[in-house]
């Protein structure tokens, strides 16, 4: 038996609670994120800092042990890269913590403690590393099994799913644009620790809305049931296989992005001129467009596809998130064109303007759409693990990009970011080649998701017969 779903502005109410919990997560989230690079440059990796942090110099030996030597940036720049890419990789392990054990609500409630334990612990020196580790379990456990919720919401064949996961990314966009303003402004004014800290309690906002919108959300399966649960037949192992291949093939797309929270940073502070009026806009706000971004793009877009629906000229979900990589690395184009039309001179800051609206209109053709489709795709029983899988093209992307980010120090800024853009083109190409196996793959879902409906609305009538 099933909770009744009540609407609100043509959208299940429950939306309205996981949005506000999902505003909060990407305000503590992203605010720390925007600051993380410039932070660990600027002061955590210096002297008279560096020797605080509780196992610091192990870390380095370990990954130093991988790379080679490292400078102070280069180091920061591969460190943030791990970490960013684990904190995509750990929802795997929340999604299964929440399908098989815990269940996804008290799984969400678990994660939004452990990231307000972790954004508390930034604000110390010492207990940075750890503060990573719970941000990181933290992060796990919320994520896909939000997403998992959201997508809970609608029947199988409800049309409003795809609007209401760009209205959730549109708030989860809200919260990423307001979080580097006032995390930056507070890091720049008062301290990075105090910024830090900020984050803490907005994550313990999320957590009081999503405690108050409980009568509201999808409730998880009965526990006897995920006892029960039988193994994945044949179609469905296919399903997994494919889905983990299209996981791979994304990270193109995610080597690119990643550079956007971690050296797009540096290439601003070296090469920007962030001035308005004699004001130095804090670099961190920069992220605050990346954010903004997409709310301004998704109506625009959102028409353009009702009109190509319309005329039955549609792009199907795959051919989407390829256009999404072609315009965003267009996007990284722009990055290296601006040493050729400046000739080193620094640019303007409109130019920096004109790439974030460009990448992330890339962003929303390709990010909400492959949410989407794991969640159409993958096996029922495995639902918000398999959007864990899809967050693992972060973790690959990643720490790919953690790496090649060292690059930055030894090569011509435009050489760097046409390398991104070339990386993210053959994720296009693999994409469309991936296309037919995804198509079939959907055409075999959509067609057991109406057998079982027909299935279901004659079970009355073969009562009444026996």
């Amino acid at each position: 038996m099933t909770t009744p779903v009540r609407d609100i502005l043509g959208q299940p109410r429950g939306l309205a609670w996981l949005a506000g919990t999902q505003f909060w997560e990407a305000f503590s989230l992203y605010g720390m994120q925007a600051l993380l690079t410039l932070y660990m440059v600027g002061q955590l990796l210096m002297p008279g800092h560096a020797e605080n942090v509780v196992g610091l110099a192990a870390t380095r030996a370990a990954i130093e042990s991988i790379t080679g030597p490292l400078s102070t940036q280069a180091f920061a720049v591969q460190l943030f890269g791990l970490w960013a890419g684990l904190v995509r990789f750990t929802p795997v392990f929340g999604g299964l913590l929440g399908d098989r054990l815990l269940g996804r609500r008290r799984t969400i409630m678990l994660g939004c403690v452990l990231m307000t334990l972790g954004h508390f612990c930034m604000a110390f020196d010492g207990s940075f590393l750890a503060a990573l580790f719970l941000l990181m379990l933290g992060t796990g456990c919320a994520n896909s099994n939000l997403f998992s919720q959201v997508g809970a919401l609608y029947p199988p064949e409800d049309r409003r799913r795809d609007d209401g996961l760009q209205l959730y990314y549109f708030v989860l966009n809200c919260g990423a644009f307001i979080a580097p303003i006032i995390c930056g402004w507070m890091g720049a004014a008062l301290g990075w620790h105090q910024a830090f800290a900020l984050a803490g309690f907005g994550m313990l906002a999320g957590l009081l809305v999503y405690a108050l919108g409980e009568r509201d959300l999808p409730p998880d399966p009965p526990r006897t049931a995920a006892a029960a649960r039988a193994p994945l037949n044949p179609r469905e192992w296919h399903a997994v296989r494919l889905l983990m291949l299209l996981m791979l093939v994304q990270a193109a797309f995610w080597i690119a992005q990643s550079q956007v929270w971690n050296v797009y940073n540096l290439w601003a502070r070296d090469h920007v001129d962030m001035a308005v009026a004699g004001w130095q806009v804090p670099i961190p706000w920069l992220q605050a467009l990346d954010a903004i971004a997409p709310g301004l793009l998704l109506p625009p877009t959102l028409w353009l596809w009702r009109r190509q629906a319309a005329r039955g000229v549609e792009p199907d979900a795959i051919t989407k998130m390829a256009i999404g990589c072609l315009i965003f690395g267009c996007g990284m184009v722009w990055l290296a064109l601006s040493e050729l039309v400046y000739g080193g001179v620094r640019v303007p800051l409109l130019w920096a303007v004109g790439f974030h609206m460009l990448s992330n209109w890339g962003w929303v053709f390709f990010t909400p759409i492959a949410v989407g489709l794991y969640g159409r795709a993958a096996p029922k029983s495995l639902n918000a693990m398999m959007i864990g899988v899809n967050s693992m093209a972060v973790f690959v992307g990643s720490t790919i990009s953690g790496r090649i980010g060292g690059l930055y120090e030894i090569w011509s800024a435009d050489r760097f970011w046409l390398l991104h853009a070339g990386i993210i083109a053959v994720g296009a190409l693999l994409l469309l080649a991936l296309r037919p196996a995804v198509r079939r793959l959907l055409a075999a879902q959509d067609g057991q998701q109406a057998l079982m409906l027909v299935t279901i609305a004659d079970e009355p009538r073969r009562r009444q017969t026996t």
